[in-house]
């Protein structure tokens, strides 16, 4: 349902550090077109929306972002937690984007969306909106290069350390609900290799394997393997 003024202009003061710049019609413009959605775990919002996406603000859940190529094969290139703003994706805003990145709901997912064709007409005539979205979207691509760097130069096995030691910090849990698809889709490996090399860590005693997920039970090993791999 389209979010109502008064509560867009405050959530949107929150999300947008170009918020006082712009003019009250450019304000009521943005709100009168950002649309709140619901996502279930596992839904690709950029195929289930029918409008060009120009900003995503993460309300709650998690978001990844991916790109596919023609024969299914992703690499996922970062992650999106409540209170961050999506503009990679919005290839209708920056125009210099030429390839399509995908969004995938982790877990289930609240989220704003605003209009493309309306972020882009406010970014053409505010410089701060155009300069929000061009900064944005460099600080992401520093997000796809060292994903990049990992699958060209890290081993697997650091590429797994490196993904369930962030995953323990950001959960703050030493208890991980992840498959071992969700694992290799977010480190872009095959996952019958992730299941393997999964099993090497528990036999090093590294992670205790199970149904539920994973838990870790030597974090000094893990962290060992993390520096190792900078």
């Amino acid at each position: 349902m389209p979010i109502k003024i008064p509560q867009c202009r405050l959530v949107y003061r929150q999300y947008f550090p170009f918020w006082d710049k712009l003019t009250d019609v450019q304000k009521e413009s943005l709100c009168a077109d950002t649309t709140e959605y619901s996502f279930p775990k596992g839904t690709d919002i950029t195929s289930s929306t029918d409008i060009c996406i120009g900003a995503v603000m993460m309300i709650s859940g998690t978001l990844r972002a991916f790109i596919q190529s023609e024969n299914g094969k992703e690499i996922t290139l970062y992650r999106f937690k409540p209170g961050e703003v999506c503009m990679l994706s919005a290839s209708c805003v920056l125009q210099s984007i030429t390839f399509d990145v995908m969004l995938e709901c982790e877990e289930d997912c609240s989220v704003y969306i605003v209009n493309g064709e309306t972020m882009s007409r406010v970014a053409s005539e505010n410089l701060y909106v155009a300069n929000y979205a061009l900064d944005n979207a460099v600080k992401r691509f520093s997000d796809v290069v060292w994903v990049m760097q990992q699958i060209l130069f890290m081993s697997l096995d650091k590429r797994i350390a490196v993904f369930l030691w962030d995953e323990m910090v950001r959960n703050d849990s030493l208890t991980l609900n992840l498959t071992h698809e969700q694992i290799a889709k977010n480190i872009s490996s095959a996952r019958e290799a992730v299941s393997r090399m999964l099993k090497y860590f528990q036999t090093d005693g590294i992670v205790e394997l199970s149904r539920k997920g994973i838990r870790i039970t030597d974090k000094d090993k893990l962290r060992k393997m993390v520096s190792e791999s900078y």
